[in-house]
């Protein structure tokens, strides 16, 4: 939820107080999803465990209940790729919208002519793609 997200912008023409922008953009559904799923396939990994330990017996002779884990195994496998998939693409955008080089564009004051913006500092997005690519 970027536009929750307030910076500020330097009020260059009399030196007062800084306006404040917003960022732009909501991508909390790709990584609310792929959340949601790590906890969905750890309880289930939880629960699998308990069956496969605690109730052996009731495992081995009941032939639905194995082919029924192996269906939500490959449910969870399936979903967990659609998930990886949309919080790369989650990720993707959140660093478009947050490139020194966007929000510069996005304020008035570094339009004029002869006005040169830097930014101050590039963000780190590290352990971001270290969440991806896990």
């Amino acid at each position: 939820r970027l536009y929750q997200i307030p910076f500020g912008m330097p009020n260059c023409e009399d030196e007062s107080e800084a306006r404040t922008l917003y960022l732009v953009g909501d991508f909390s559904a790709p990584a609310e999803f792929f959340v949601t799923l790590g906890v969905f396939s750890f309880l289930y990994s939880m629960a699998a465990l308990v069956l496969y330990l605690r109730f052996h017996s009731l495992y081995t002779e009941n032939t639905k209940l194995p082919f029924t884990d192996f269906c939500v195994t490959v449910c969870f496998a399936f979903f967990w790729l659609v998930a990886a998939a949309a919080w790369g693409k989650g990720l993707s955008d959140v660093k478009a919208a947050t490139r020194p080089a966007t929000l510069i564009s996005a304020m008035g004051v570094c339009q004029g002519d002869g006005v040169v913006c830097n930014a101050g500092t590039t963000p780190a997005m590290g352990l971001a793609n270290i969440s991806v690519v896990r």
